[in-house]
């Protein structure tokens, strides 16, 4: 069965599109230093950047090195769940279930994402170093007790350009 393209989310600002590409820049960070291209960015209810994080999966030899579960991490330590409440999540590609769960139990707020996870698997196919799954963040994020906000996606070209002669 073909998976429909998902539509550009209208409802993002241009604030949103600029922090996206911030995201998208770490993704091009990441894969320079020889990890798989991913990157995202945390920014407070002001909209400035608090923190930002790459895919580390490689150069640290850990599979949850993903970008999305190192920013959580630094932000639960710097910030704590109260305040996270009020943040942003901005990603180059769609959280997967992993990183979805740990936004989910961190309190993040809101994930934006550029990228969805069926794009990204048109562009990864079965490569072994990115076994996508067929679940959109929304699915996980929106099954549990609290609302976290999930939009995207956004740039998705943008996005998938860093991706490009990446994948086998």
């Amino acid at each position: 069965m073909e998976q429909e393209t998902p539509t550009e989310d209208p409802t993002l600002t241009e604030d949103d599109r600029a922090l996206l590409r911030a995201a998208i820049h770490a993704s091009a960070r990441a894969r320079a230093r020889g990890n798989h291209p991913f990157g995202a960015v945390l920014a407070d209810d002001r909209g400035t950047v608090v923190l930002e994080a790459e895919n580390t999966v490689v150069t640290e030899d850990d599979c949850t090195g993903h970008a999305e579960t190192n920013l959580v991490r630094l932000a639960w330590k710097r910030f704590g769940a109260a305040a996270l409440a009020d943040f942003s999540l901005y990603t180059s590609c769609e959280p997967c279930a992993m990183c979805s769960g740990a936004i989910y139990w961190s309190g993040i707020g809101r994930v934006v994402y550029a990228m969805s996870e069926s794009q990204l698997a048109e562009l990864t196919g079965d490569d072994p170093e990115n076994p996508t799954m067929s679940l959109p963040s929304a699915v996980v994020l929106g099954s549990g007790q609290r609302d976290v906000i999930v939009q995207g996606p956004a740039l998705a070209d943008e996005a998938s350009a860093v991706h490009a002669d990446f994948w086998r």
